[in-house]
């Protein structure tokens, strides 16, 4: 038998290449960061708004002080609901928002009499409001509008006193409590309210 002897020929050893950092990607890779952070902060931005709550007409579901996010494609891609917590410019002023809920849509005839409010016959279960309301009327949500009331109800200036929203005046819908921590959490909308549509 023929005897066979492998050599293993020695392998070059390899060199450690270092690179040394380029202070060219240092500055390509913070100028980069930069920019996505500010294109991630201009895409939310049209997306969304933060408000924060400044008076009592909302009590007690939202309390002066409150940090709110808003959907403002919430009514692009979609339809107001009964309950939806809105944020609209008042009277059509930029300069000056206010934040209710929708309690009659386009169409809708909203009673309130006795303390209890009536969207189209219903008598609305609402467990949110701090006081059933002491005033009465009725009236007819043309449509591009919105019937919306403060839950605190009879310390609002809302659509009792002043008329309709229009939809051209909505900013968006708020969808969410970001402060206080103790609250942080989505507003929902309540299924009482929804009953009525």
């Amino acid at each position: 038998m023929d005897q066979f002897t492998t050599q293993i020929s020695p392998q070059p050893e390899e060199q450690e290449v270092k690179k040394k950092p380029s202070r060219t990607n240092f500055w390509l890779d913070t100028l980069e960061t930069i920019l996505m952070a500010l294109l991630l902060f201009l895409a939310i931005n049209a997306v969304t708004s933060r408000v924060r709550v400044e008076n009592i007409s909302m009590e007690p579901t939202l309390q002066p002080g409150y940090l709110l996010i808003v959907n403002k494609l919430a009514y692009k891609l979609g339809e107001p609901q009964h309950g939806d917590i809105v944020v609209f410019h008042y009277m059509g002023d930029k300069n000056e928002d206010y934040i209710k809920r929708v309690i009659g849509l386009p169409g809708d005839e909203v009673n309130i009499e006795n303390g209890t409010v009536y969207v189209n016959g219903i008598a609305l279960s609402e467990p949110y409001i701090a006081a059933f309301p002491t005033y009465s009327g009725t009236w007819v949500v043309p449509e591009g509008s919105l019937f919306v009331l403060g839950d605190n109800r009879n310390n609002s200036s809302d659509s009792h006193q002043w008329g309709f929203v229009d939809m051209d005046d909505v900013v968006g819908k708020a969808v969410f409590i970001y402060y206080p921590f103790d609250v942080i959490g989505s507003l929902v909308i309540p299924d009482l309210v929804q009953a009525a549509h």
